[in-house]
């Protein structure tokens, strides 16, 4: 049985080798996922550069961050990919340095949490976009504050379930570099 298929046992005890790798191995996928996602922007302002004139009503409701609805979805990605990584590392660096402090609960979940936690705001913002645009047509360019303040709802439901996962990792980190100093 692989190192990350014990993560989710809890009857296995887990290394911070094994955690470190897990982490590693899902953050880097989606910080890649992150720089894959961060081409819609561009083809949405290419797009909007092509078509002309994009109107008062959107010029008044939009700050340049909010260009684009994949914005969020990548940046989120790109950073919570690239900090899966280094948590990896530091469980990796305490393993080497002879951490033996048992492995909780709560960290063998953490690597799950914040990898569905990523993966549950890509599917946010792509499905969600889609769905409520359905229901509310052109929510994110019009002053539809309903459809708007629903969509970054469920996205920051996602986030919050990472952060979640973040913090378990965190504390795991902090309690094994405390007995190697």
């Amino acid at each position: 049985m692989s190192n990350a298929a014990i993560a989710m046992n809890d009857d296995v005890p887990v290394t911070h080798t094994g955690l470190g790798w897990k982490f590693i191995h899902w953050g880097l996928g989606l910080f890649v996922t992150g720089f894959i996602t961060g081409f819609i922007p561009i083809a949405h302002y290419m797009h909007g550069a092509l078509a002309g004139d994009v109107g008062p009503v959107f010029l008044k409701n939009m700050t340049l961050w909010w260009g684009c609805p994949a914005i969020l979805a990548e940046l989120t990605l790109k950073t919570g990919g690239l900090g899966m990584a280094v948590i990896g590392l530091c469980y990796l660096a305490a393993s080497r340095q002879g951490s033996a402090t048992e492995i909780s609960k709560h960290e063998r979940i953490a690597p799950a949490l914040c990898s569905y936690g990523l993966i549950a705001e890509l599917v946010a913002a792509g499905a969600g976009y889609a769905i409520f645009n359905y229901f509310w047509p052109n929510f994110f360019f019009e002053p539809v504050q309903a459809g708007k303040n629903t969509w970054l709802a469920l996205q920051g439901i996602s986030i919050a379930i990472f952060v979640i996962g973040l913090f378990y990792a965190v504390a795991g980190v902090r309690r094994a570099s405390v007995q190697t100093r």
